[in-house]
């Protein structure tokens, strides 16, 4: 085979991009090899191809599980031609060096993805042989061009117009090569850790009873993998860098799956602020609005109207809701688009399910903040979750937990005082119950007619909570409901609460000063559940 032969291996699982890439490689000089499907499609397209199996003199056998694992594969993805001894063993063994190798591998993160996938399947979409010319060639990238993305395709045919891939850009594919098998195997080896937890009962029984119930959900070590999905202007505040980050394959129903449909760039603080809406209104099988601030609802409510839902969240607290983030679960539409765009509102960024046409067009185009108002739509946001974990760095470390997602179990419930809570007041409970554990602890919420009429939020003392709880609702609270994220360890909060005409309470309960709290609710002729389950937002 003549010195000068530009030789291209290639192996895709997805195809995107294959036949004009091809096509420009073909125009560059270069003989195509290939396996499979990939040979299949280039034949299909009347683009010339040379089977792999032609080449290496060895069939495909086993179903495809071996083909490309042979040492004339190999031999030229790691054959050094400028070293002596390498190039007197790809004559002696008819090795042709490939100057690039184009491959992605089988999708085993969308196949476990899927739901009901069993192990079996899930194992067959295990690559070997991908993985392995990614390394060799990554390894060699003096000599050889790894090409893993559709997005590097166009780059590779400019810099092969111009006669080679630059060092740099060797280099640079190399990197992304490592990282994509670097990611490829992590969320191999957390499948499998999911298949001994759960398979091997010896796992457990090696483990003591607590730690088996708390700690097997978590493997011995954690690897996290997020590709950047884009730089952000700054971070929470303008001297902090920052990006966005997202999973590989996120869930219709996260953040991370919304659609920008309008407006300026996402900012940190709108992202986080996007999410905490999203997690808020998605509780509510009534059509509900919320106003974050800060991370936290200043207002939120739910009424038979999207529309009315969201006149009740914003005069929760007018004030605190200018400049704010809104969440819907429900279309926004023509009622509601004209509520938003009356004078006097200012709003940061909206997310919903969707947008009627007209809804959409008056919110670009009506109020002062039209060009700047971010947009988002996430069709897939009321769909269940799945409990998941989140993480929080620390100096040196990363502390991890299950999402308190968790459905309370309101049958559980215990109403602890001499009056019981009537029938209004119950759904103001449930509704309080629901919004208090989104908000920062030390959480008290004020709640009335499916409103939240005052909230305090982030205190170091719940006492300090209800003291805001009360100056925020402006007497609006008289008759309605309190919810409080955790128990109230003395009988102070039940007072304070009740100078602004708290007549039922929600809380966990737990405190050793229990018996205090509930004869002060007694005293006062309060109703008030025990939940048993606590809510902290630290």
């Amino acid at each position: 085979m003549p010195a000068s032969v530009r030789r291209a291996l290639i192996s895709l699982s997805d195809k995107q991009g294959l036949i004009p890439f091809a096509q420009g490689l073909v125009r560059h000089g270069f003989e195509l090899l290939s396996t499979g499907g990939t040979r299949k499609s280039l034949e299909a397209a009347g683009i010339p191809v040379i089977d792999v199996a032609q080449y290496t003199g060895f069939p495909e056998m086993m179903d495809g599980r071996v083909k490309t694992l042979h040492p004339k594969v190999h031999g030229g993805l790691l054959g050094r031609p400028d070293l002596a001894a390498d190039a007197k063993s790809m004559s002696e063994h008819g090795i042709t060096p490939f100057e690039l190798v184009i491959v992605n591998l089988y999708p085993f993160v969308e196949t476990i993805s899927k739901p009901g996938v069993s192990p079996a399947e899930a194992i067959e979409q295990i690559d070997i042989g991908g993985p392995s010319m990614l390394r060799s060639a990554a390894k060699n990238h003096k000599y050889v061009g790894v090409v893993t993305s559709p997005a590097q395709y166009d780059r590779v045919l400019s810099e092969l117009a111009a006669g080679h891939l630059s060092h740099e850009f060797r280099v640079e594919l190399a990197a992304a090569a490592f990282e994509m098998t670097a990611r490829y195997d992590r969320a191999i080896s957390d499948y499998m850790q999911t298949l001994v937890t759960s398979a091997d009962p010896s796992h457990k029984s090696q483990l003591s009873h607590s730690s088996a119930e708390s700690n097997e959900a978590f493997p011995p070590k954690l690897t996290l993998s997020f590709e950047r999905r884009s730089s952000l202007r700054y971070g929470e505040n303008p001297h902090q860098r920052a990006a966005f980050y997202v999973e590989s394959y996120p869930l219709p129903s996260t953040l991370a799956a919304a659609e920008i449909l309008h407006g300026k760039e996402l900012s940190y603080n709108n992202l986080l602020d996007l999410d905490a809406a999203m997690q808020i209104v998605r509780e509510f099988h009534q059509p509900a609005a919320v106003v974050i601030k800060h991370n936290n609802p200043c207002g939120c409510a739910m009424a038979d109207r999207l529309s009315d839902a969201y006149l009740m969240a914003d005069a929760g607290d007018p004030v605190s809701a200018f400049g704010s983030i809104l969440g819907f679960n429900r279309e926004v539409d023509d009622a509601t688009a004209d509520h938003l765009c009356d004078p006097g509102h200012f709003i940061e960024s909206i997310i919903a399910p969707s947008y009627t046409p007209s809804a959409f067009q008056k919110l670009t185009t009506l109020p002062k903040w039209k060009a700047n108002v971010r947009l988002l739509k996430c069709p897939g946001m009321l769909d269940a979750r799945p409990i998941s974990q989140e993480f929080r760095r620390v100096t040196g470390g990363l502390l991890v937990q299950d999402r308190d997602e968790a459905t309370d179990q309101n049958s559980e419930w215990k109403i602890v005082t001499s009056r019981q809570p009537t029938d209004v007041e119950r759904a103001d409970l449930e509704f309080a119950w629901l919004v208090c554990k989104h908000v920062k602890s030390n959480a008290i919420l004020f709640a009335k007619g499916g409103q939240v009429v005052g909230v305090g939020a982030g205190q170091m003392s719940r006492l300090d909570s209800s003291f805001i709880a009360a100056f925020k609702s402006n007497d609006r609270a008289k008759g309605g409901v309190c919810a409080s994220d955790a128990f109230f360890p003395f009988r102070d909060g039940i007072d304070q609460i009740q100078k602004a005409g708290i007549t039922a309470v929600i809380q966990p309960g737990g405190s050793k000063r229990d018996d205090e709290v509930i004869a002060a609710c007694n005293e006062y002729g309060i109703a008030m559940i025990f939940t048993g389950q606590r809510h902290f937002r630290h």
